[in-house]
């Protein structure tokens, strides 16, 4: 069945050719996008929506988040907020809690999760494993995952678990872990960082997953400078992730490059790290995303709304730059934004997923912060909401 959804003050479509549109209307046609344009040339469908002058733009496209946990971090966070820094240390609370879960426990929270990024907008969302930190527990995460998200990543270079030696638990990351996993993730993640895994090791596990013919994505840069951004580039790496402290070579080499530069600022925000320097990166050339990082350790977020209203507010991007951000760039991290079903756009052959504001423009993300403004939901031509 095909909806015609007319009625729109501001279209926001991230093609190059169609633009922003006003006065616009929008084909559904089953689980794709048949037609965009000027509401006065729309064509017949055989439904009717009518938004009334309200904004659409692509659903949310969250290509960074860890939803596969159990347990809580409150404790930790409010030590955070009376002045103990964040180190990476902390996941190991998260695992143990994650180990202890049934699975029904923590389909429950990956259920909980989704269902309430949905209801803000995201319409396409990646999470990652990293939790578990065992073969058996990596692939339960990873098979979990695989029934709520659209991406999934396996993350088990994400810290050394205790009772490891470091070299000891990347032979079975880059070994018996990987190849139980593969069936059931697209992508390979490594959290390249101190107190994590340092540039010999990260290469060991992008290697080994780029010899399997998985997709590279990097945690890098997030405290402090150091090889994740330079290791990413080198590597092809679709996406390297925080890109907290930059160096001006660090700014060129992304620029000069495929990779994308994902921006958590709600992380940042949370473990009190300085926002990263979007308008450097922007300036320069570079493709820049927006996530929101979920997780229950240093972003217990899944508002892509105040991550747009953050970018703008205190990173010095527009607003059209954080909106496309935190859609067109969240898809070109996952490689999603082109052929047929992209997402992070709308144009005929892209996925119906759409976002309606209770605002005439997305100006209101930034202007309002705070405030609820998701009216309606498609996602892959159903409403769902």
């Amino acid at each position: 069945m095909s909806v015609l959804v007319t009625g729109i003050g501001e279209l926001t479509t991230n093609d190059d050719d169609l633009g922003t549109v006003s006065d616009a209307a929008i084909v559904l046609d089953g689980n794709r996008i048949a037609w965009v344009g000027p509401a006065s040339a729309a064509p017949d469908a055989d439904g009717r929506v009518d938004v009334e002058g309200r904004a659409v733009l692509p659903g949310w496209v969250d290509s960074h988040t860890h939803l596969v946990f159990a347990g809580d971090r409150t404790a930790e966070f409010a030590a955070r907020m009376a002045g103990e820094p964040y180190t990476a240390g902390g996941i190991a609370v998260t695992v143990a809690a994650t180990r202890a879960a049934t699975d029904d426990e923590l389909s429950a929270v990956l259920r909980r999760h989704v269902t309430e990024a949905l209801a803000q907008g995201t319409t396409y969302l990646e999470t990652k494993t990293g939790y578990g930190l065992t073969v058996a527990d990596e692939v339960r995460s990873a098979r979990l995952a695989g029934e709520w998200a659209d991406e999934v990543t396996f993350l088990g270079a994400h810290l050394v678990p205790l009772g490891w030696t470091a070299e000891s638990y990347m032979d079975l990351v880059c070994g018996q872990m990987l190849d139980a996993v593969e069936p059931y993730v697209r992508w390979v993640d490594v959290f390249c960082e101190t107190g994590a895994f340092d540039e010999e090791q990260s290469r060991a596990v992008l290697t080994a997953a780029a010899a399997r013919g998985l997709g590279l994505r990097v945690h890098g840069n997030q405290l402090g400078p150091g090889p994740g951004v330079r290791i990413a580039v080198e590597l092809g790496a679709a996406s390297v992730d925080h890109c907290t402290h930059l160096t001006p070579s660090d700014v060129d080499a992304l620029a000069g490059s495929d990779t994308v530069a994902t921006l958590l600022p709600a992380c940042d925000l949370s473990t009190r790290q300085p926002l990263p320097d979007a308008r450097a990166l922007l300036d320069a050339g570079a493709t820049v995303a927006l996530a929101s990082n979920c997780n229950p350790g240093s972003s217990y977020t899944s508002s892509m709304a105040f991550c747009v209203a953050t970018a703008v507010l205190q990173m010095r991007m527009s607003v059209a730059e954080a909106v496309r951000a935190a859609t067109w760039g969240g898809a070109r991290a996952l490689r999603r934004e082109t052929g047929d079903g992209a997402v992070g756009v709308l144009r005929p052959g892209a996925r119906a997923d759409l976002h309606v504001l209770d605002a005439p423009s997305t100006t209101h993300l930034a202007y309002r912060p705070g405030v609820p403004l998701t009216h309606a939901v498609w996602q892959a031509g159903a409403r769902v909401r």
